[in-house]
């Protein structure tokens, strides 16, 4: 495992698991230990996932010490506000069963997330977090953030697998020191992305799989990636990334697989936006 230091110093795995779509209690903890098992340190959940509790039993039980991990949480559009988010913040706590957050994320641009930033601020500061972002920040979205906020944030999650590169966000991250993080590192699963030929290819000349390419492309990007799998021997593969390289010509093959845009979620659609602000994860 190889690790990145964000922009305030804390250490952040380049690779983590994910739980995204994971919603029932006992397969999403036997999920997380079977990823802590295999090495993973870095887990990646959401109040809209609505399995924090079972992330949190997952992490009581797994046996490893709570400085060794690095818990991720994101808190839903229901909560963009600054009284509502520092109920949230203490929600996931409580869910989680834990004193403190690595990283807490915004999930969406969506509400009133610049007054939710400034509580995310104050938790950082008096250490209940240990890095804030967000999620799903596009290029202008994530510059008026930056010039906005006392803290930048430390990381972007978004977007990011090889049908989907997003090569100018990359580029506007960089410019203002934000961690990208890869959600859908797997484009879930459309194109043919576990047999596609370009990335099987490849794959063969150092006897991995199209997944383990693509999962690969991205961290010599530098993007941390969150695959999820519920299969103990698919969250093993998904792990073991970090005993090759691909060459300069390995990624220039990939690069040309980039459509430019999503075929997964379009946050350009009003309709989609309703349909975010009509989710509630808690009463």
């Amino acid at each position: 495992m190889e690790y990145v230091t964000l922009n305030n110093g804390v250490e952040m795995p380049l690779e983590g698991f994910g739980v995204f779509q994971v919603p029932d209690a006992a397969q999403c903890e036997q999920a997380v230990l079977d990823a802590i098992g295999s090495g993973y340190r870095l887990i990646d959940t959401a109040a809209a996932y609505m399995n924090e509790q079972a992330v949190g039993a997952a992490i009581k039980k797994c046996g490893v010490p709570r400085e060794e991990l690095f818990i991720t949480t994101k808190l839903w559009v229901q909560d963009a506000g600054y009284e509502e988010a520092k109920k949230a913040i203490r929600r996931s706590l409580d869910n989680l069963g834990l004193d403190y957050l690595d990283l807490y994320l915004i999930h969406q641009p969506m509400g009133d997330y610049i007054g939710a930033y400034r509580a995310m601020e104050e938790a950082y500061k008096d250490g209940t977090i240990r890095a804030i972002g967000v999620c799903n920040f596009y290029p202008a979205r994530l510059a008026d953030l930056c010039e906005t906020v006392e803290v930048i944030p430390a990381v972007n999650q978004v977007e990011l697998h090889p049908f989907f590169q997003q090569e100018n966000a990359l580029a506007v991250m960089k410019e203002y020191g934000v961690r990208p993080e890869a959600w859908g590192p797997f484009a879930e699963g459309n194109h043919g992305i576990f047999t596609h030929p370009v990335l099987t290819k490849i794959g063969e000349k150092y006897g991995k799989t199209a997944a383990q390419v693509a999962l690969r492309w991205n961290v010599q990007r530098g993007v941390v990636v969150i695959p999820k799998s519920v299969h103990k021997e698919r969250i093993e593969q998904n792990m073991n990334i970090w005993n090759f390289k691909l060459s300069e010509e390995d990624m220039a093959e990939i690069a040309k697989l980039d459509l430019g845009h999503s075929e997964i979620v379009d946050h350009d659609d009003p309709a989609f936006t309703k349909m975010l602000h009509g989710m509630k994860v808690h009463e």
